[in-house]
């Protein structure tokens, strides 16, 4: 997952910075601080019962083989097995209870994240990819759960496995034991030199599983451009890149991964030699009994289980942190700020753009420049010009999608700034010609958002003012049918009808037309254009149009070119003036005589 590409900044490899990310995931464990605390308890009691195995050992072989004593030969089998199912059950709890803190975790940190992405500004998006931000939300988010769960467990009952057999090795013979605390140092040295590597690996990885996602995200939605085009041999080359990378990045982790624990254990080897020497010399020398003697020998290799996969935690670890730090930074993001406070009813719709400029980032010129518009309640403005004449940019403003680094925007005499953006967009009605349909029925699309408790009746009657209810009636499931991923099983002109009747539910009294009927055919135009006229009654609307055919009723006709207003007035004005508007129309006038005759 890229960093850069996920809106999030570059953390600076500080030295605590591994112990705050795992202080702040804990903090996100705290409201499950119960069971928590039972898991910890269990998973005490389970490295309890390990030292209690080599500890049988010299009771049985002491009493048993050695002192034939009857009562040791029927006890000890019996301790066996309740050691073994006190061992079990605790484990069991402990597994399950931190299993189910990481699956509440990764909900809890979901959710925060979603929450976070449908509030940040229109900028947020702009330069981001939705493969990218979709591995974050769906995939990054689960390596987190490596750290706030599986290590938490290898590292609590692992380590007090570690103290309980340290323990034991230290009552019977202490001696020895200095010798395999003295090697702990030169492991602990080891282990935190391997960390660093496996950090910035696992944040490289992080990164590619979001060009993966993307290259995945831009095939399939593209696909129909892929087969036309014959891109298929293209995207497979990219998609085969990025699996690669992902599949090098992932040795490299094993390669480090795998090399810590032999190195370890390479260390622990000769300290334990030398314990085995000095201690089968003890042995021989009548210092340790036959039971002590085994029962210290199996504490020892026991610890090699704990500490085996104590090396190996370091590898989840930082696996989950490096995921932790993208996840975070996303959470951290500044959200869409709204500064306004007063809250807007139902305005007139009495719009004015005064003296406004606005600068896109790493754009060498304005996108728009000194902007002076005044719009009536109730008026049609059309904006046209060539594309990146700043229509849209303009049009973005008024939702405060954008703001504007110049100038001022009012609405009925106020400042947009000064309204709440929920007061201010609930006054907003927007149709655009890639119009937006959810994964759900008619009805849900058509009430969709603060409109979802509209009554069935209210949606008819907005179907039926969008010219869409006589297909709608005609369909199986009338309102209830399913329209696809963005309207699939629509045609084109149905998607539009589907979006007009959406705008007139919400009554908005501003609207915004975004090439609404730019991409229909002749027949679907005809619908779509008389329901545009019913919801364009009463409304001040604003349209950004490239078939000037459209908006020769418009009260004002506004040219743009390169982000400045060079002509405005009314259709038959404007060609008088033989200006701008003029050339455009003529040209495009040429263009359909060409495409009729051509046909």
């Amino acid at each position: 997952m890229g960093i850069e590409r996920t809106g999030v900044r570059q953390l600076n490899p500080i030295p605590d910075q591994g112990v705050r990310l795992y202080l702040r995931l804990l903090h996100h464990v705290r409201p499950y601080w119960r069971t928590f605390a039972g898991a910890i308890v269990a998973m005490a009691v389970t490295a309890a019962a390990e030292p209690a195995i080599p500890a049988i050992f010299k009771p049985l072989l002491d009493g048993s083989f050695v002192h034939k004593d009857a009562h040791m030969i029927r006890l000890i089998p019996l301790v066996m097995v309740a050691v073994f199912l006190v061992r079990g059950v605790a484990d069991f709890a402990s597994t399950y209870g931190l299993s189910w803190i990481g699956s509440r975790l990764v909900m809890d940190l979901r959710t925060m994240m979603f929450d976070k992405l449908v509030a940040m500004p229109t900028r947020f998006y702009d330069d981001r990819a939705t493969g990218n931000l979709i591995a974050l939300l769906v995939f990054n988010v689960t390596q987190v759960t490596q750290s706030a769960t599986n290590a938490v467990t290898l590292l609590v009952r692992d380590t007090l496995t570690i103290m309980g057999l340290l323990a034991w090795l230290l009552w019977i013979n202490w001696r020895l034991t200095l010798i395999i605390i003295a090697i702990a140092p030169f492991a602990v040295f080891i282990i935190r030199g391997i960390s660093h590597r496996l950090r910035q690996i696992n944040r490289d990885a992080q990164k590619n599983l979001g060009q993966i996602a993307h290259v995945v995200e831009e095939s399939v939605g593209a696909h129909k451009v892929l087969k036309i085009f014959g891109g298929q041999q293209y995207e497979r080359q990219r998609f085969e890149q990025a699996a690669n990378q992902d599949r090098k990045l992932y040795m490299k982790g094993v390669s480090a991964a795998a090399s810590n624990g032999p190195v370890v254990q390479l260390v622990a080897a000769f300290g334990v030699a030398l314990v085995v020497y000095i201690a089968t010399r003890q042995a021989l020398a009548g210092a340790l009994t036959v039971g002590g003697f085994v029962s210290y020998m199996v504490a020892m290799l026991m610890i090699f289980g704990p500490v085996k996969r104590l090396t190996g935690i370091n590898e989840q670890l930082q696996r989950g942190l490096a995921a932790a730090e993208v996840v975070f930074e996303l959470i951290d993001s500044t959200t869409e700020i709204d500064t306004g406070t007063r809250q807007l009813g139902r305005a007139r719709g009495h719009i004015v753009f005064d003296d406004v400029s606005l600068y896109y980032p790493e754009k060498p010129r304005a996108a728009l420049l000194h902007i002076q518009l005044d719009i009536a309640p109730g008026e049609t403005v059309a904006l046209v010009g060539a594309s990146g004449s700043g229509k849209t940019s303009l049009v973005n403003l008024l939702p405060r999608f954008y703001h504007p680094n110049a100038g001022h925007i009012l609405l009925d005499g106020h400042d947009i700034g000064t309204f709440t953006l929920d007061s201010l967009r609930r006054n907003i009605a927007l149709v655009s010609q890639d119009v937006v349909l959810f994964n759900d029925t008619i009805a849900a699309n058509i009430a969709y958002g603060n409109q979802a408790g509209a009554s069935e009746a209210d949606i008819i009657h907005a179907a039926e003012a969008a010219h869409a209810w006589d297909f709608i009636r005609a369909m199986p499931q009338g309102l209830q049918t399913p329209v696809g991923e963005n309207g699939v099983k629509l045609s084109g002109g149905e998607r539009q009808r589907i979006a007009i009747a959406r705008a007139l539910l919400k009554d908005a009294p501003v609207l915004i037309l975004d090439e609404a009927t730019s991409a229909l055919d002749n027949a679907s135009e005809r619908h779509v254009q008389a329901a545009l006229e019913t919801l364009m009654r009463g409304r001040t609307t604003l349209v950004i149009a490239h078939r000037l055919s459209t908006i020769e009723n418009a009260d004002c006709i506004v040219v743009m070119q390169h982000g400045e207003i060079v002509e405005t007035g009314r259709h038959a004005e404007l060609l008088a003036r033989q200006g701008a508007y003029a050339r455009l129309y003529q040209m495009q006038f040429h263009e359909t005589g060409a495409h009729v005759i051509a046909n």
